[in-house]
């Protein structure tokens, strides 16, 4: 009978804290989303961020990625928030001839998108379904965080926006999920995947 009364007290105790829980969803108390696995280093050429987000998205930019945003004007829509199938761009964290490019897959909330990118921790993997948080003050999309996949924590560092350049034929819904048509993603689970490098590394335009 005590086991059991301290039971529910702990129960009691966790229901009370609900409601004071942080707005930050744990990822890792999250269900395993299906459609995806987790690929280690597999020993091909490290891939860059800039072929993969040409390679994964109808941006068909060439050159390093702090170049991008200038070279979309007049080519593609360049918007302050995010969409399906846009390309993001945080530039200027570490220097002018800093930046890196990824592909939003989802638009979760007004606050929260998915990104898959490549070498976002200089390692040279692909990372997919990536939560990236808007914390900028306005809600404006001009300041994010980006989840690691690898710790499953929020990173401590906050990356500024440029800005987010769309397909120049923009139709999908804000919220579809492209995940059947993507080739580089196969059966298994994961909240977000760490894929190792692949083949695609011939190129080495662009760094995070």
């Amino acid at each position: 009978m005590r086991g059991i009364g301290t039971l529910a007290a702990a129960a009691l105790l966790a229901l009370g804290l609900e409601g004071c829980a942080s707005p930050v969803m744990d990822y890792s108390q999250m269900p395993r989303e299906r459609g995806q696995t987790e690929v280690e280093n597999d020993g091909h050429k490290p891939l860059q961020c800039v072929p993969y987000a040409r390679a994964h998205s109808a941006i068909k930019i060439f050159g390093d990625a702090y170049t991008w945003w200038d070279k979309a004007a007049g080519k593609y829509p360049r918007e302050t928030l995010p969409e399906p199938g846009a390309v993001m761009v945080l530039n200027n964290y570490a220097g002018a001839d800093r930046a890196h490019v990824a592909v939003v897959r989802r638009v979760m909330s007004q606050r929260e998108i998915r990104v898959d990118h490549a070498n976002w921790l200089d390692d040279g993997s692909i990372y997919v379904n990536d939560p990236v948080e808007d914390v900028s003050s306005d809600n404006d999309w001009s300041v994010v965080r980006v989840y690691n996949l690898r710790t499953g924590g929020w990173g401590g560092r906050l990356y500024p926006v440029q800005g987010f350049i769309e397909p120049a034929n923009r139709m999908p819904d804000r919220n579809d999920d492209n995940s059947a048509e993507r080739p580089d993603l196969v059966a298994g689970g994961g909240s977000g995947t760490h894929l190792g490098a692949t083949a695609l590394a011939s190129e080495i335009n662009g760094f995070r």
